[in-house]
């Protein structure tokens, strides 16, 4: 079917791809192990944690395996943490390309998002890969990860679509991020458990968006972890983020187009 011939949607999802194409060729082109740098980072992050935890200090925290109970939340946390730290640069870096182009603006901030998604569907053998070696069984609660998917996709959409434009008005905002998604690692459950939190915090701890979500991914492994209350508030707030985003996004589009 020819470009002209397509649905609105068919273009959309068609340009979307090959921008996300092009994201993970250029990424890679040039690097010899490729694949494997995508789950360098966080193995080594979870390698230290688990040394310092298991290894230096009397582990109280989390459930064993730990280092299964560590990628479980790790490497969802690297997808959020990659596409919204990337998002902050998403008109700036594109700037001429985005100009020259009618595509929908959306775009440039979704087809982050979805690079890093598939660079985490990339990473999850690895996590299989230490839950056999470690005798993590998986359980029914598996079917549950499609979900958790799901919920992380809009939540990290709509943070995206909107940090990327307000970036474009307050280039302060870029450091600001990263310094919220320092804070957000440590306030997030993933070198820790919500039990393993004071009984008075647990409630609170649930409007944390990434709460949910990970929960959800651990119970794959550890049953015990999945707590719809934090589901839940995890889906609500990930389409209150995807709705503010959107509205966010649109207003300032214009704006946004002058400015870069």
């Amino acid at each position: 079917m020819r470009p002209e011939q397509r649905t609105p949607i068919a273009r959309y999802r068609h340009s979307l791809w090959l921008l996300t194409q092009r994201d993970l060729r250029v990424r890679y082109s040039t690097s010899v192990l490729g694949y494997f740098w995508s789950i360098l980072d966080p193995l080594v992050m979870a390698g230290i944690y688990w040394f310092v935890f298991t290894q230096v200090f009397d582990k109280n925290v989390g459930t064993d395996p730990y280092i299964v109970f560590l990628l479980a939340a790790l490497l969802p946390w690297m997808w959020f943490n990659g596409a919204v730290s990337d998002c902050t640069r998403a008109f700036l870096r594109e700037a001429k390309l985005i100009r020259s182009t009618r595509i929908p603006r959306t775009i440039w901030v979704n087809r982050l998002v979805l690079s890093k998604g598939i660079e985490f569907l990339a990473s999850i053998p690895v996590l299989v890969l230490f839950a056999i070696l470690f005798g993590a069984e998986l359980g029914v609660e598996a079917f549950f990860f499609p979900l958790a998917i799901v919920i992380q996709a809009m939540l990290t959409a709509g943070v995206g679509l909107l940090v990327a434009p307000l970036v474009v008005f307050f280039r302060d905002l870029e450091r600001a991020v990263k310094l919220i998604l320092r804070f957000l690692f440590y306030a997030s459950p993933i070198i820790y458990s919500t039990t393993d939190l004071p009984p008075e915090l647990h409630f609170w701890a649930a409007f944390n968006p990434l709460n949910g979500i990970f929960s959800l991914y651990r119970a794959a492994f550890f049953p015990e972890q999945l707590d719809w209350f934090a589901v839940t508030i995890s889906a609500v707030m990930s389409l209150a983020f995807l709705g503010l985003g959107l509205l966010v996004f649109r207003r300032s589009e214009r704006a946004v187009l002058k400015e870069i």
